[in-house]
């Protein structure tokens, strides 16, 4: 199936009423377990690069004013080159990027979209800027996603409580032009604990008012049943980054209990990246049926 415009595979999952895997990616063996697990399911996967993926890898070779762009063109063609050697359709998105010149590259770069989030911005200011990009974007056949009604977690910037407006997030659309939109339902960024409650009745008011998909942000901080109820509820985009991380982190740890004299990274990263590329797919698999009136919570990966 090769690389994949994202727009396709949201418009998939949103014609069959399902859900789509964005998973984050943090280094390589990220998005290689991310597309093993797409493989292994049949199924389509987004991988996903943030800005702050991009300044960690920055970190490495950078001078201190570098530009914000210059930590992606390593990781970003290594998860093109990935997604155009697939058997499974693969799409790569820009997740959270609050650097115009950085959604700027990626939309040159062949990402099939970008998330420009401006949230932080008063709604006036957030709607020019994030319209901006959408014209460039557009003009690059590049899907935009943006972001109304901050989501929590991210620096605890956020106040607790703060819901996205089915009226603002219409007119939103409109005036910004973008092809998606992550809105402020109840989850937050960075949970560790799968214990947030989502409110599925502003997630179903805000499908009927809008006639873009709706992206679920902080989803590793929302339960099986609950994630398969906001995708029956009208949500189609669910990013998951913090939850498949603790797998990864887990294997490794235990690998290395295990196994104290090794000292060969790839025996360990290996671990990681096996336990990281089953979750992905058990959960690619909750999403594609969520739709399904059988669809079910798995336990086996309720909490963390």
């Amino acid at each position: 199936m090769a690389l994949t415009p994202t727009a396709d595979l949201i418009a998939d999952a949103a014609a069959h009423e399902t859900g789509i895997g964005a998973f984050n990616v943090i280094h390589l063996e990220t998005a290689e377990a991310l597309v093993a697990a797409a493989e292994r399911s049949g199924l389509g996967v987004i991988l996903q690069i943030s800005q702050n993926c991009v300044a960690y890898h920055a970190d490495a070779t950078a001078s201190a004013d570098a530009p914000a762009s210059d930590g992606l063109d390593p990781i970003a063609l290594a998860c093109l080159a990935l997604a155009r050697q697939s058997t499974a359709p693969v799409a790569v998105h820009l997740d959270h990027a609050e650097d115009a010149q950085l959604a700027r590259h990626a939309i040159d770069l062949g990402f099939g979209s970008v998330m420009f989030d401006a949230s932080r911005l008063e709604y006036a200011a957030n709607v020019e800027a994030t319209a901006t990009i959408a014209a460039y974007a557009h003009e690059n056949g590049v899907m935009v996603e943006a972001e109304l009604g901050e989501i929590g977690g991210k620096d605890g910037a956020h106040a607790p409580g703060v819901r996205t407006d089915p009226d603002e997030a219409r007119s939103f659309v409109a005036e910004t032009g973008v092809d998606a939109l992550a809105v402020a339902v109840g989850s937050s960024h960075a949970m560790t604990a799968r214990e947030a409650s989502l409110d599925l009745d502003l997630i179903a008011r805000l499908h009927t008012a809008l006639d873009v998909p709706l992206v679920l942000h902080g989803s590793s901080g929302v339960p099986d049943d609950v994630i398969v109820a906001a995708i029956r509820a009208g949500m189609t985009k669910i990013n998951v980054s913090t939850h498949l991380n603790g797998f990864f982190t887990r294997a490794v740890r235990e690998f290395l209990d295990e196994n104290p004299t090794v000292v060969d990274s790839r025996k360990y990263v290996r671990a990681g990246r096996a336990a990281l590329s089953a979750e992905a797919e058990r959960m690619l698999r909750l999403f594609a049926n969520a739709g399904a009136a059988s669809a079910v919570a798995s336990s086996e990966g309720a909490a963390l």
